[in-house]
């Protein structure tokens, strides 16, 4: 943070330097070139502009664009409007103004008419302020994203195209210093990382996190957006400082929120348990679970299965007996699909309780887990102080060491944080337990463990448009999802009325009615 405030001070330093004389001949005393905030304020004065696109200016991402309206804005107030001015104020990344300021005599333009003069500006102007609402938009309010897996089956498909509202848990503020906007980790086409990180500027650390309030929290079975918490430049097992990567450019997953801050959990069969009792998944959800198929005859079409009975995906011939492994299989379709006359018999495909799964959190020999066994384990709540110790502290280590920021070493069975010997912990933030309802098939918090909440993106409110790939025509849209919320009580709930009647508003309040034949005639 520190050091955030130093590069900030001596960016202002440069402004002044650069700029002082130009403050003079628009009016003002040279020395409030020199003052943070203030400056500003006396420089939207001068450049004729609205004093709230100073929060334009301050705010991460969006101020990329700005700060360079703002150095073309500033020679513009002094006569200078050709295209050359404009490129060389761009170019030169603002030290335009200094040549102004130290060696030409230029005068001020008093009252300057902020319109674009020719049908050029005008489309550029139109395209900047485009770019900035919607990277306004984009960052602050409602994301789009796609859903590219299985693991909430039924529920979301491959192929839905989702709005995600960010305001619901409230909006984080960016937390990469220099970033492209509207794009995630990479930039498209080139395929070149979207951003400046603190190791590409390492006298600059990366922003504190800020988030403005949410109007509801997170609650059980939530959907929500996040960021893969163990993502980074090495792989999921190994997170290290060292192989940092700015959280809001980690990879965006989705996943269900089965388990909030101050829960206990634990998996059996593979049903979730949250403090003892069975967890109740909402109307639209449908758990599917993998299961080994023996067919009756040598003859057996996978895709004949999946299509006619609802399941998600299959898996080819895995033993010598002929035996199939189909995954996302739900309970509904598990009951048609056990009577088929080529089906000998069907088992549930699970892992047994106490049987080790190395790949499964947290990746330690003292805990005997897997993917259908597994837990109980406390969900860490901000504020609350749990006991910590040489058996625990797996759990927990990456919490402590990486998420929250502190030093861990454990030696000799004693745990240090901070260079001190502690035997409890208390946390800074709210964790959650995030996991698919193909149960089967979905990477989530039983392979990397807990998701913090300064990584949650936002909660996706509804689907816009579904492709299904595998369709052909026409059928490739998914036209019964086309507008539709993710949860309801019993189901989804088209929109497509509301959207309509929200555009024929927007048509109304557009419309020039002083200028309408009609309309006048009626008055009158």
């Amino acid at each position: 943070m520190k050091t955030l405030l130093a590069f900030l001070l001596l960016i202002h330093l440069i402004h002044g330097f650069g700029a002082w004389k130009l403050y003079s001949k628009a009016g003002y005393k040279s020395w409030k070139a020199f003052i943070p905030i203030y400056s500003i304020i006396i420089l939207m004065k001068i450049i004729n502009r609205p004093r709230w696109w100073i929060i334009l200016l301050i705010l991460p991402v969006i101020n990329v664009i700005m700060i360079p309206v703002v150095w073309v804005e500033l020679s513009r107030s002094f006569g200078k409007n050709s295209y050359l001015d404009t490129l060389l104020s761009v170019l030169t990344l603002g030290f335009y103004n200094y040549y102004l300021n130290y060696f030409v005599n230029i005068e001020y333009v008093t009252n300057r008419n902020t319109n674009p003069k020719s049908s050029n500006g005008e489309w550029t102007s139109s395209l900047i302020f485009a770019i900035v609402a919607a990277t306004v938009i984009h960052t602050y309010f409602i994301q789009p994203y796609t859903i590219p897996t299985s693991s909430l089956e039924k529920t979301l498909l491959v192929g839905d195209f989702l709005f995600v509202s960010k305001v619901n848990y409230g909006a984080r503020v960016p937390m990469t210093t220099i970033a492209a906007p509207m794009v995630h980790d990479t930039l498209p086409f080139i395929k070149k990382k979207s951003y400046l990180n603190k190791e590409q500027i390492p006298f600059i650390s990366e922003l504190p996190y800020l988030r403005f309030p949410g109007y509801q929290k997170i609650k059980n079975n939530d959907i929500v957006v996040f960021n893969w918490p163990v993502d980074t430049f090495v792989n999921m097992y190994y997170t290290d400082k060292n192989y940092y990567k700015p959280i809001d450019k980690k990879t965006n997953y989705v996943k269900r929120a089965v388990g909030i801050a101050g829960d206990t959990l634990e998996v059996i069969n593979g049903y979730v348990y949250i403090n003892g009792k069975n967890n109740i998944l909402p109307d639209e959800a449908k758990l599917q679970f993998s299961y080994l198929v023996q067919p009756k005859r040598n003859r057996f079409s996978k895709k004949v299965m999946i299509n006619k009975y609802d399941i998600t995906d299959a898996f080819g011939i895995i033993n010598r007996n002929n035996t199939y492994k189909f995954m996302g299989i739900s309970d509904i379709a598990l009951n048609k699909f056990k009577y088929h006359p080529n089906v000998e018999s069907i088992a549930k495909d699970t892992l047994p309780k106490g049987y080790r799964d190395a790949t499964v959190f947290p990746q330690n020999e003292n805990y005997n887990w897997n993917n259908d066994f597994f837990g109980p384990i406390y969900i860490p709540k901000k504020g609350e102080t749990i006991e910590i110790n040489i058996n625990n502290i797996s759990l927990y280590k990456r919490l402590i060491d990486v998420y929250e920021n502190n030093d861990l070493l454990v030696k000799e069975a004693k745990i240090y944080i901070n260079n001190k010997e502690v035997s409890e912990y208390t946390f800074k933030q709210d964790y959650y337990w995030l996991m698919g309802d193909n149960r089967g098939n979905s990477q989530d918090s039983r392979s990397w463990g807990f998701v913090p909440f300064d990584h949650v993106v936002g909660k996706p409110v509804f689907k816009w448009f579904s492709w299904d790939s595998n369709a052909k025509g026409f059928e490739k849209i998914r036209w019964n999802r086309l507008f539709t919320s993710i949860a309801g009580k019993g189901g989804a709930i088209n929109l497509i009325l509301g959207f309509i009647t929200i555009l024929f508003i927007f048509w109304l309040l557009s419309i020039d009615y002083d200028n309408q034949k009609w309309w006048s005639k009626t008055k009158k």
